[in-house]
C-alpha cells in the first residue's frame, strides 16, 4: 500500500493477528486502559477476518517488524446520506515515532474513506492526550468541543437491551 523509508503500511492479514493483539496492549498501556482489554487472538480474528468483520486495519510494519496499526471501519451520516469513515484506533510504538509513520497510516485511512465516496472521517482523543491534539489539527482535523461520547456497557447495556426488548412484543 505505503512505503516509507524503512516502513511498509500494508493491509493487515488474518496471519498478522498475534502481531496485532500486541499493539493493541502496547496502545492500551499507553492510554492506561490495560483493566479494559478483553481482547484475544480468537475474538480479534473474528472481529476482522470472520463471516460478518466489524473492522478493517492496517499494519505498519519497520523492517518486517511490527510498528504501528490503525483500526477503522464504517459509519452513517443521516445529514449527508452517506457513509463516513471512523477511525477507531491508530498507535505507532514509540521506538517509531516522529519519523511521519502516524501520518501515513491516518492519510491511507483517508485515502480509503475517499476511494469508497465517505463524506466524513472521525475519530476521538482522550482529552488528556494533547500531543494527539495537537498532530490531528496539524493535518487539518477539527476538534468538535460540542460533542460528547457516550457509552453503555456491560449489565447497562443488558438492562438497556432488555427494556427495548419488552416493548417489541
Amino acid at each position: 500500500m505505503a512505503e516509507l523509508p524503512g516502513f511498509t503500511i500494508r493491509p493487515a492479514t488474518e496471519a498478522d493477528v498475534p502481531e496485532l493483539l500486541g499493539l493493541i496492549w502496547d496502545l492500551a498501556a499507553y492510554e492506561r486502559l490495560t483493566h479494559e482489554v478483553v481482547a484475544t487472538e480468537e475474538s480479534l480474528r473474528e472481529a476482522l477476518f470472520g463471516e460478518s468483520p466489524a473492522a478493517e486495519a492496517l499494519l505498519a510494519l519497520a523492517d518486517g517488524d511490527p510498528a504501528g496499526f490503525a483500526v477503522y471501519f464504517h459509519t452513517y451520516s443521516t445529514f449527508l446520506a452517506r457513509r463516513g469513515m471512523y477511525l477507531h484506533d491508530l498507535y505507532v510504538s514509540p521506538a517509531y515515532r516522529r519519523r511521519g509513520l502516524g501520518t501515513q497510516l491516518l492519510r491511507q485511512v483517508a485515502a480509503i474513506a475517499v476511494e469508497r465516496g465517505c463524506g466524513r472521517f472521525e475519530w476521538v482523543a482522550l482529552d488528556w492526550n494533547t500531543d494527539a491534539h495537537r498532530f490531528y489539527e496539524e493535518l487539518g482535523a477539527e476538534m468538535l468541543p460540542e460533542w460528547r461520547t457516550f457509552r453503555v456497557v456491560g449489565d447497562s447495556l443488558r438492562r438497556l437491551a432488555e427494556d427495548a426488548a419488552g416493548s417489541r412484543g
